[in-house]
């Protein structure tokens, strides 16, 4: 779970706008005492974002020639299961 500002950092805004989007309905927050906390999926639904940027072409493929899997994807999943 991310606070509001630390949400902000990672995709490159101002607080004050993700604080618009939790009061517009559009990013769901849940409010934790006096702070906003919010979940890294719901954050990627909202921006778009899938966490990862393109591989360089010799980084596409295994030392055995399969396609790479998507780490990123796959840590997230990890860490939403504890």
């Amino acid at each position: 779970m991310l606070t509001v500002p630390e949400a902000a950092g990672r995709i490159g805004r101002d607080p004050e706008t993700v604080r618009r989007w939790i009061r517009a309905g559009k990013l769901r927050a849940k409010k934790i005492g006096t702070q906003h906390m919010i979940e890294e999926h719901d954050l990627d639904q909202v921006t778009g974002d899938t966490g990862s940027l393109p591989l360089p072409k010799e980084w596409q493929t295994t030392w055995t020639g399969e396609t790479q899997p998507d780490w990123v994807r796959l840590i997230r999943r990890s860490r939403r299961s504890l």
